[in-house]
């Protein structure tokens, strides 16, 4: 096979084989420490794009400010002015189940005991104190969602 035939039919494979990577995973950075211990600034993930989420997964999601926030005076949104900043959290209720009853407290968004609905999801930071979440936003669309984080690139090496 003569070089120019290699290259014909390598070429165009890599590509579509890139196109297929690019579209179908993403890597971004973590920022903030609102997903301490598991996740520290400066950690990369790879994140598999995809709709279908369990709760437990470490989901990616774009950001939007809520319209009529609930948030109390006193909360202060982090993210405000970075409407769509990618933001990295826990799904803890998928559609169709019910909020854990134990997040019966002031700042959870009244969510405890509800059921989340259709095309959301229920996302909390692992460090409750220094995370804004659903708490104070309430559920986040399914149409923001992004992807599910799926390996940790570099850093501490281990899979979130």
């Amino acid at each position: 096979m003569t070089l120019a035939l290699c290259l014909a039919v390598v070429l165009p494979a890599v590509g579509l084989a890139a196109l297929w990577v690019r579209r179908g995973f993403l890597a971004t950075t973590v920022h903030g420490t609102s997903m301490e211990p598991t996740l520290r600034p400066g950690d990369r993930l790879l994140v598999r794009r995809t709709r279908r989420v369990r709760a437990g997964q470490v989901v990616v999601f774009r950001y939007s400010a809520p319209s009529g926030s609930s948030a109390t005076a006193h909360d202060e949104d982090p993210v405000s002015g970075r409407d769509g900043a990618l933001l990295i959290k826990r799904a803890v209720a998928v559609p169709g189940e019910r909020v854990p009853d134990e997040w019966e407290q002031p700042d959870v968004h009244h969510m405890a005991g509800t059921v989340v609905p259709p095309g959301s999801l229920v996302v909390l930071g692992d460090n409750r104190a220094t995370s804004w979440d659903s708490r104070h936003y309430g559920p986040v669309s399914g149409d923001r969602l992004i992807g599910v984080a799926i390996r940790r690139l570099g850093g501490r090496g281990t899979s979130p």
